[in-house]
């Protein structure tokens, strides 16, 4: 693949589907609990882990900024990897399908504040990235033994741009 460019679309959850969950607060809720003070909007990720259990953990990510050099993707094989922002910072969030264990046919999104992601286990996904200020997130992925982690570094930065107007 070529340093070819990438346009980032708006994060919506139908255009995202292949590749995940969008995780936000978004129409009505599910059902309402708590004395009806409280929406719930239930079951919003497709969680997997092939063994080991889930673990919530805390990430404090550098600021990026549009143009984006996307010269790495990564993947996980044995589990699925939820993204929570805690800042309201939005992410560039870079996915690929798959061909013979190479990111191939990259996507790039831009989430709204507020919105998170769930990858779905061994999609290809750059590395996270909040566009504009330093972001951090709860991320819920798993733990356990054996290797988790896949990457793939590309010859040749992809670059990413910004919404066209």
């Amino acid at each position: 693949m070529t340093g070819a460019g990438l346009i980032a679309q708006p994060l919506t959850a139908a255009a995202f589907a292949p590749y995940g969950d969008v995780l936000e607060v978004a129409g009505a809720p599910d059902r309402m609990i708590n004395a009806n003070l409280c929406g719930r909007f239930h079951d919003r990720a497709r969680l997997e882990f092939l063994d080991g259990r889930a673990g919530i953990s805390l990430f404090d990510a550098e600021a990026r900024h549009l143009p984006y050099a996307l010269d790495l993707m990564e993947r996980h094989p044995l589990g699925s990897q939820a993204f929570i922002p805690l800042d309201n910072v939005p992410m560039l969030i870079c996915v690929a399908a798959d061909t013979h264990g190479r990111p191939t046919t990259p996507r790039a999104f831009l989430s709204q504040p507020g919105q998170g992601i769930n990858l779905l286990r061994n999609v290809w996904h750059g590395v996270l990235a909040p566009i504009g200020r330093a972001g951090r997130y709860a991320v819920i992925d798993r733990i356990g033994p054996g290797d988790n982690l896949e990457e793939y570094h590309f010859d040749q930065p992809l670059t990413v741009e910004g919404p066209q107007p």
